[in-house]
């Protein structure tokens, strides 16, 4: 099955128009009118894979993770809206600059190739890695995890029909529903025939595609991310910061997992927090640091209150709680929250709160990261909320790609010369 797999999807990208072609415009629209029409059918195969989750006692942030609404097709219809509107620019020629004074060089976008994208237990997932690729002239063979087989069947067929109404080959897109992991590992082994690959997950699978793989790899996901409190900050704004960057998507890439707050201001940050979380009834676990001054009758029960406190053990560092939960472990300054990030840190997305423009200028300059947010909340690290464009993931790697893997990056570009008949050994 992967050996067909791959001579579908490179024959597809041989066959396909060149980037900037109309059906790939044509594709978008059509992908978003099917589903539309296909929805109940969807959300029909969802329901069977969720309850087949619920069977096996999944976690309820795994079962949200999988689970599809009549929500989210308004939100897939948004993003093919978007990738319809960026393509233009994304696909369209450079402009021709000279190349000495004999001839002129411009840029023309070409396909990555074949993509391999494996990702976990996110539906949402399978139509964006369905959309953004091959918009722009890639394959992309899809490996999702197997909580989700039913409801990636269905949108495979979805996917299909929307290929073939815009007159584009239907290999351009495969769905590896093989949940056997020997499948994943023979795909990983071709680079002969597989041009990127893209995993999009928890940090095992990255590193698992990294370290298993010659492929090079677009890495998105495991986001260990601090915010990080210096004492000069406003603390009820740090506070929102704080339970912001959490709890909308508390198992997105972009969350905070741990406040690094200076020690001399901890007890009223977290006072803080706690005001925050009942104002807005939103529930939430601190776990505080060993010697972090508890709040007063944080011990004593009580059942209306939206928040709890636990403790905050060795093993919570460098961790995703994938939950509501967020640790606030004491620094003595900037310095020590810095060194602290470079060991426990993925490279993802750490934030500043500081008045103090000195310490926030130290911060983004020693901090290493995707994106480093001063004074705000984490999840803006997002393609369409810094203006970049729709994104398939969030990169942590340094070569070719870094933070939004937008449209842009989904494309390589080759250099046409255009000589006027000049020589080299003339010049």
């Amino acid at each position: 099955m992967t050996d067909d797999l791959l001579v579908s999807a490179r024959e597809a990208v041989a066959a396909a128009p060149p980037v900037g072609d109309l059906a790939y415009e044509n594709y978008c629209r059509e992908l978003a009118k099917r589903l539309a029409a296909r929805w109940p059918a969807v959300l029909a195969a969802n329901a069977e894979d969720v309850a087949r989750a619920e069977e096996r006692n999944l976690p309820p942030v795994l079962l949200d993770r999988l689970r599809l609404t009549p929500a989210h097709l308004g939100q897939l219809e948004r993003l093919a809206e978007s990738v319809l509107a960026e393509l233009p620019a994304v696909s369209a020629p450079g402009v021709p600059v000279p190349a000495g004074e004999w001839g002129t060089r411009h840029l023309v976008p070409k396909p990555l190739g074949v993509a391999f994208m494996v990702f976990e237990a996110r539906p949402t997932v399978t139509v964006e890695g369905a959309l953004l690729p091959v918009a722009v002239g890639n394959a992309v063979i899809l490996r999702g995890g197997k909580e989700i087989t039913r409801t990636n069947q269905a949108l495979a067929a979805v996917v299909h029909e929307a290929l073939e109404a815009a007159g584009l080959p239907a290999g351009l897109v495969g769905v590896l529903d093989d949940p056997d992991r020997s499948a994943l590992r023979a795909l990983i082994k071709r680079p002969d025939a597989i041009d990127v690959l893209i995993p999009r997950g928890s940090p095992s699978l990255i590193d698992y595609c990294r370290t298993s793989s010659s492929i090079p790899v677009i890495a998105s996901g495991g986001g260990v991310n601090h915010l990080y409190v210096h004492r000069s900050a406003d603390l009820d704004l740090a506070a929102e910061a704080a339970l912001d960057s959490k709890l909308p998507e508390p198992t997105a890439c972009n969350t905070a997992e741990m406040v690094l707050v200076d020690a001399e201001v901890a007890a009223d940050f977290v006072a803080a927090v706690l005001r925050a979380s009942e104002r807005g009834r939103r529930p939430v676990t601190v776990r505080l640091s060993r010697g972090t001054p508890r709040p007063e009758g944080a011990d004593e029960p009580a059942a209306d209150r939206p928040w709890s406190i636990g403790e905050l053990r060795e093993h919570d560092l460098g961790r995703e709680f994938l939950d509501a939960t967020i640790g606030v472990h004491p620094v003595t300054g900037l310095s020590e929250a810095t060194r602290h990030i470079r060991r426990y840190g993925s490279g993802h997305t750490e934030g500043v709160m500081a008045r103090d423009e000195d310490v926030t200028r130290e911060f983004a300059r020693h901090v290493d990261a995707a994106t480093i947010v001063v004074n705000g909340s984490l999840r803006l690290h997002d393609g369409p909320t810094l203006g970049l464009g729709s994104e398939l993931s969030i990169s942590t790697g340094r070569l070719h790609v870094r933070g939004p893997v937008t449209l842009a990056a989904l494309v390589t570009h080759s250099w046409v010369v255009d000589a006027r008949g000049t020589l080299r050994s003339s010049l």
